[in-house]
């Protein structure tokens, strides 16, 4: 329990660096609620349910992929810079891209990282067996996508249009949450027959 423990505290430290010198300060309120919201909640719920290691650790590299999308709206998240600095080379010049795609590594990352979880609590909560578990958590991953971009949509109802698409982080995309969530699923479906291969029961 130290070490799940020790990782939320982590996280919480991250989620408060997130707001020192945020440039979008309001925007990154929104952002957060969530965040804040699933880090109680696994405080809370780690004295009633503890999960495996592997699982616990796989939500929380989500949430810290979150927070620093969270620290720039997603929509301006400097990894051409970084890679410039790294490697002397822009990753959207190499991959001629016209946008800022870190929400689609985000989406991606969900669903690789959510799977686990999402299968063990099958197992452990719902009594399924491994193979069967793995291939349902790819419709979890995809249900707590949809809610997102729902709640992220009526969201956005309430704020102003520019607020509204900062927020969302679209980038002028009408497909963004289709396309979003195709990755989300594209990823669940990689974790969950890599779980189905090796029988992940949790016991990590």
């Amino acid at each position: 329990m130290k070490f799940q423990l020790g990782l939320i505290v982590i996280a919480f430290a991250l989620m408060a660096i997130s707001f020192w010198d945020a440039p979008y300060p309001d925007e990154l309120k929104l952002q957060h609620a969530p965040t804040l919201t699933i880090l109680l909640g696994l405080a809370v719920s780690s004295f009633y349910f503890r999960m495996s290691n592997l699982s616990f650790v796989c939500i929380i590299s989500f949430l810290i992929i979150h927070i620093v999308g969270a620290r720039w709206i997603y929509s301006f998240v400097p990894y051409d810079e970084w890679s410039m600095a790294i490697l002397g080379t822009s990753i959207s010049d190499h991959f001629g891209w016209q946008r800022n795609h870190y929400d689609r590594f985000v989406h991606l990352a969900s669903g690789i990282l959510l799977a686990p979880p999402a299968a063990e609590s099958l197992q452990r909560l719902g009594g399924m067996r491994p193979m069967a578990a793995a291939m349902t958590s790819v419709a979890v991953v995809l249900a707590i996508g949809a809610v997102y971009e729902i709640v992220e949509w009526q969201i956005a109802t309430i704020l102003s249009p520019a607020q509204a698409e900062s927020y969302n982080g679209q980038q002028g995309d009408v497909w963004d949450p289709q396309k979003d969530m195709t990755l989300a699923w594209f990823g669940a479906v990689l974790a969950a027959v890599a779980l189905a291969r090796h029988r992940f029961t949790g016991a990590i």
